[in-house]
């Protein structure tokens, strides 16, 4: 797929989020490019004190990513931390390649809503609400969904070709908390005894569970 297509949907996730009342504060000032070097640390970022172009550009979400991963998908992200000229202007974007089989696992964005634009591939996805009911749908090239702030939700490739998706938030930096990440590779990490409770199952598979979702050694 050629980056005009890519270019295509990434102005209309931009336009569907635009009409997102923004989660961030509101900015006090045209620009506030961020300056990653600045040992100040605030809510947000300070700002460059020399702006220019290139701060608002960004081809982060032109190539597919790599999926050659336990989860079959790569989520290649275009945040205020990888793209500076976003800082308090209350949006970043994704972009998420899922191999034949591929999914995004279960996992939270505490600081913002998402909305998907599919580019090609077809996607079974949902989120789960606060009552525990399932909320899913099959989406295809050119479908948009959306997942509610704060709200557990995935995306799964069970087709036999890969897909890719680009996702827009209201938030410069909506964080990620992947569910089984969060629990089994905590560090330092929540005690056996909490999880073997929680899941209602024994201590040798919470601590099969961590073995495999371990970081690796460096």
């Amino acid at each position: 797929m050629g980056p005009p297509v890519v270019v295509t949907a990434l102005i209309a996730a931009l336009a569907l989020v635009a009409g997102v009342s923004a989660n961030d504060p509101d900015m006090l000032q045209d620009v506030c490019v961020a300056d990653l070097n600045s040992t100040v640390r605030v809510n947000g970022f300070p700002c460059k004190s020399q702006i220019n172009a290139n701060d608002f550009f960004s081809d982060l979400l032109v190539k597919p990513g790599s999926t050659n991963n336990s989860q079959g998908s790569l989520v290649t992200a275009a945040n205020v931390l990888r793209f500076p000229g976003l800082n308090t202007l209350g949006v970043s974007i994704s972009r998420i390649d899922y191999a034949p089989g591929g999914q995004n696992p279960p996992h939270t964005h505490p600081r913002a809503t998402e909305i998907v634009f599919v580019l090609y591939g077809e996607l079974d996805v949902g989120f789960i609400t606060t009552a525990n009911v399932l909320v899913a749908k099959t989406i295809k090239p050119g479908e948009v969904f959306v997942f509610p702030r704060g709200l557990v939700h995935f995306q799964k490739n069970n087709g036999d070709v890969p897909a890719a998706v680009v996702a827009a938030f209201n938030s410069q930096l909506p964080g990620t908390q992947t569910i089984a990440t969060s629990l089994f590779a905590a560090s330092p990490p929540v005690p056996d005894n909490v999880l073997s409770k929680a899941f209602q199952v024994g201590t040798k598979e919470v601590q099969k569970i961590k073995s495999r979702l371990a970081p690796p050694k460096k």
